[in-house]
């Protein structure tokens, strides 16, 4: 039986990672053709649609494969070198398949698991930083991506419809 901080930190990963980051970064493909989504503004600038890789690789690589025990068969630069157009359904299912196959580690993960120490990328880790990390780098990105949607579309997305956020307590 996992501690009840265990739980609670898995449930927390799960939303941020899949309930959240999932649902924004398939709203913003959505919004976008796929022209834009594999627009480089600059030499110096990703495509939406080298995120989204860059994404998936990142989530496998330092979970599936990091904390999971799958091969690490991760070419981490072909994600910033990819031109596309990839189809815009072909990055939402790798997106999803992903981001199952995230859920899946992190529904057998134990509590030995995240306190023990793993090497990824060179780095020294242990679970519960590998998991902070994919958090928070799935994170930036989708806002990285979210605002490319706004600066192109001059639209919301629409992430908190219905929420009142001016709520103080």
């Amino acid at each position: 039986m996992n501690s009840e901080f265990h739980q609670l930190f898995i449930k927390e990963v799960k939303r941020r990672l899949i309930d959240e980051g999932k649902s924004r970064l398939t709203t913003c493909l959505n919004m976008l053709t796929e022209e834009e989504i594999w627009h480089r503004p600059n030499a110096n600038s990703n495509s939406v649609g080298n995120l989204v890789l860059h994404l998936c690789g990142n989530v496998r690589q330092w979970l599936v494969s990091g904390l999971g025990g799958a091969p690490d068969t991760r070419r981490r630069q072909l994600e910033f070198d990819e031109k596309g157009p990839i189809p815009t359904e072909t990055l939402l299912n790798l997106l999803d398949s992903t981001l199952c196959e995230a859920d899946e580690v992190l529904d057998r993960l134990s509590d030995e698991q995240l306190l023990k120490p793993v090497t990824i990328q060179g780095f020294e880790e242990n679970g519960i930083s590998v998991l902070v990390h994919v958090v928070e780098h799935f994170s930036y990105h989708v806002g990285q991506v979210t605002y490319f949607v706004k600066l192109t579309k001059n639209r919301q997305t629409n992430y908190y419809d219905g929420l009142d956020l001016d709520v103080t307590k």
